[in-house]
């Protein structure tokens, strides 16, 4: 179970915190201002990782319009993987409207987001506010990833009037010091309505369903921002909460052992991420170049429409019956297109 979700449910996160570490810890490179200038580059950086993790808990639900027979059941483990759009990807220093930091070069003030070109790295100074002559430079974090995942382990138990419930539980547990926790929740509803027609139902040449899916993941990370005396800061860590709703619609027909569909629908997710403890931050400089620093608790709040998405959404794969063995696979069309592939038990 650990290492599934070291591989699939976390990549993203422990990804970044690994790209973060590299070359003098790059997510401390970020703490050069006050809490305001962080937060916004924090949100700029992020931003594609949450989002596409967002959308990512939106998929999976089902590859079929078929629902399970009563107190029948199918159990499945998947992963998705929302792709960065190329909008997403960069982001400009400069029009952030950052209060005490710059590009370096007025003229190379583009930076990569986490889903940006790794090579990419944009140089910023701080500048005291109380003495123009003082400055810190210092290199922001390229990019890690343009594919961002999001697991899938779920129950789903067939009930009466053609409807089927599924159930998506993770009770919360830490795989590592350095992985950290998480935990998942998630329900969803699917209702077969070509089979509200009666006797007119076996002429009826596909299945067509309505579906509803809710799923909520905590996540908490541990973290280790220091000063230049390099002297630990206990109780740092990120805290993120991850929501995502998706209806649908969903046609599919059974060709033998084969069951191709398509789907339409609308999604929305929401993020919010925090940090918790106290950290240090940059927020004065000698005309030397040392940095001086003031400590904030839980001083960084990442959520709004900047991390979280909302659209239409559209669907198309197959699901592959042998015998108990099921093989899933699907692709989306949204904001941020994905991917979503698995495996699973059908009794």
């Amino acid at each position: 179970m650990k290492k599934i979700f070291t591989l699939i449910v976390l990549a993203g996160l422990v990804t970044f915190k690994a790209n973060a570490q590299d070359g003098g810890d790059a997510i401390s490179q970020l703490f050069k201002g006050s809490p305001g200038d962080v937060n916004k580059l924090l949100n700029a950086y992020t931003s594609p990782l949450l989002k596409g993790f967002g959308n990512g808990l939106n998929g999976g639900w089902t590859n079929t319009a078929k629902t399970q027979k009563f107190l029948r059941f199918a159990i499945r483990v998947s992963a998705s993987g929302s792709l960065v759009p190329e909008a997403d990807k960069s982001f400009d220093v400069n029009s952030l409207g950052l209060a005490n930091i710059k590009a370096t070069n007025s003229s190379q003030s583009v930076a990569a987001t986490f889903g940006g070109n790794k090579d990419l790295k944009t140089s910023v100074t701080y500048t005291d506010p109380n003495n123009p002559l003082a400055k810190v430079s210092t290199t922001l974090p390229g990019g890690v990833s343009s594919i961002v995942p999001a697991p899938q382990l779920q129950l789903t138990v067939g009930l009466i009037k053609n409807t089927d419930v599924t159930l998506r539980v993770i009770p919360t547990f830490q795989i590592s010091d350095k992985v950290g926790s998480v935990g998942m929740f998630g329900v969803g509803l699917k209702h077969n309505i070509a089979q509200d027609f009666g006797t007119a139902s076996n002429i009826i040449p596909f299945d067509l369903a309505v579906a509803v899916g809710y799923t909520h993941l905590s996540y908490e990370l541990p973290l280790d921002v220091r000063k230049n005396d390099n002297v630990a800061i206990p109780g740092q860590s990120l805290k993120g909460d991850f929501s995502g709703w998706n209806a649908q619609v969903i046609l599919s027909k059974k060709l033998l052992f084969f069951t191709p569909f398509v789907s339409v629908g609308y999604l929305t997710s929401s993020t919010d991420v925090g940090l918790k403890g106290t950290f240090p931050f940059v927020t004065g400089a000698t005309v030397t170049g040392n940095p001086t620093y003031t400590n904030y608790n839980d001083p960084i709040t990442l959520n709004g429409s900047g991390v979280s998405t909302s659209g239409a959404r559209a669907d198309v794969g197959f699901q592959m019956s042998l015998f108990f063995l099921k093989i899933y696979g699907s692709y989306s069309f949204a904001e941020y297109q994905s991917f979503n592939a698995g495996i699973g038990l059908g009794f």
